[in-house]
């Protein structure tokens, strides 16, 4: 094991070539040498950062955005050397594959059938956890940022739906709580809150897609827009529930090694194609493909002794994932902090962030489950909340993005915010409900005869 300390060493030095790369050039160097700098240094500095994010007890997710936020502002000290890293085309691309990957990965840890047993309760709770950020982001923003546009502040609205449920999921296997009602409600809503808020940034960027090419706001764009997201969601789970098992019984007969994890980024790289091609985010057509296939597809696979497929992508996700937070973390400007309002936006957006999934708790029916818990359990945005940011980033009307630097580093202080404060909240609300449950049992025993 690499200590801390060497790893710090070793981050230091490749920064050092990574800052004397930008002043130098060579007419015969390799065209792969500036990416392998560049991903030499942002490998690094992720690990560094989910290291030190995980000693303080927090998610290393968290650490790998922090990372990035310090390597993109070092020209507040006046190191300007390595901007160049954020703008290299090859980690653009790499960040983008991370992306894909992780909701591929996101999906692989659910299945249809998990989300169709979720009952009322995590129904309630996912579709109040979407519908209240949603309109209340959208009021902050018309409220805040007027001149932004009706289509921004949409945009801040869905960036607001989403959950990153892995860090609620970290904490309750922590605490010994996976198994406990709170637990199957909150992860059970996150499936379908991942789906609803698909949906939404659905809808919300093929409307902002038509406004850029001259057109304008109207029901007919956002209900056509809705329904072929539902359609294609619901098209790709009913075809790929019934195309999957039988496509990885005939690829079981190939004896070459490495099929199975070839053919299902086969089909992730595809359904993300298909997304794209009828005016879709990519990242829905991978979490598409990652909820339809099961552990019992590929079953020809695993009794021959091959991993299961949760295992065979996780080394790929390791490589790519923590390069999409640090590019994240890279365009994070902290200078537009000082402009006016900007401040204001961020704690705005954290306050309503927050109670938007506070409301999850009045879907908890049925009195099983703690409904405070619940809430707590469904605020941290995380990985998921960048990812809709950085869609908007790329997104335009005109040449005027639907997001604005400004706006897009509030969204990662609220980002930010959410994710540190959820464990140490999700601790004390379960531990408080455990306390009342026992208070209860000693009042209702106190009730019962002596013996």
């Amino acid at each position: 094991m690499i200590r801390a300390r060497t790893l710090a060493t070793l981050v230091c030095v490749v920064l050092v070539a990574a800052t004397g790369h930008a002043d130098s050039g060579s007419a015969h160097e390799d065209p792969l040498a500036t990416p392998l700098l560049a991903l030499a240094c942002v490998l690094l500095a992720a690990k560094l950062g989910g290291h030190l994010a995980a000693r303080l007890g927090q998610a290393s997710v968290l650490g790998e955005l922090l990372s990035g936020v310090l390597l993109g502002n070092l020209d507040l000290l006046g190191v300007h050397s390595l901007e160049w890293i954020a703008n290299d085309p090859t980690i653009d691309i790499f960040a983008r594959l991370g992306v894909i990957l992780l909701l591929f990965e996101v999906g692989l840890e659910s299945t249809v059938g998990q989300m169709l047993k979720t009952g009322w309760s995590a129904l309630l709770v996912a579709v109040v956890g979407v519908v209240t950020p949603f309109a209340l982001g959208w009021g902050v923003g018309a409220l805040l940022v007027p001149e932004a546009g009706i289509y921004a502040h949409v945009f801040i609205g869905a960036t607001l739906t989403a959950t990153s449920v892995g860090i609620t999921a970290r904490v309750l296997k922590d605490l010994g709580q996976a198994q406990s009602a709170e637990a199957r409600i909150i992860l059970g809503a996150a499936v379908i809150d991942d789906v609803l808020g698909l949906v939404i940034l659905a809808v919300v960027s093929g409307v902002i897609a038509a406004a850029s090419s001259g057109g304008a706001l109207s029901m007919f764009d956002i209900g056509k827009t809705l329904l072929s997201s539902l359609g294609f969601l619901g098209g790709a789970l009913v075809l790929g529930v019934w195309l999957s098992p039988r496509m990885f019984r005939v690829a079981s007969r190939l004896q070459s090694s490495g099929v199975l994890l070839a053919l299902s980024l086969s089909f992730c790289f595809f359904l993300s194609w298909a997304a794209n091609a009828i005016g879709l985010a990519p990242i829905v057509g991978a979490f598409a493909a990652g909820l339809v296939l099961e552990q019992t597809h590929y079953h020809d696979f695993v009794t021959r002794g091959e991993r299961e497929l949760e295992q065979l992508v996780q080394p790929l996700t390791s490589f790519l994932v923590p390069i999409f937070f640090v590019v994240m973390g890279f365009r994070t400007d902290l200078r537009a902090f000082a402009a006016d309002g900007v401040l204001l936006l961020a704690a705005a957006l954290t306050v309503v962030a927050v109670i938007g999934k506070l409301a999850c708790a009045l879907g908890v029916t049925g009195g099983i489950a703690d409904r405070l818990a619940v809430g707590i359990g469904m605020i941290p945005r995380g990985e998921v909340g960048l990812i809709f940011a950085n869609i908007g980033i790329g997104l335009s009307i005109g040449s005027v993005p639907i997001v604005s630097p400004h706006e897009f580093s509030a969204i990662v202080v609220m980002v930010i915010v959410t994710t540190m404060i959820t464990p140490p909240l999700l601790k004390w609300a379960l531990a408080r409900a455990a306390r009342l449950q026992h208070t209860r049992g000693l009042a209702g025993s106190s009730l019962l005869p002596p013996p």
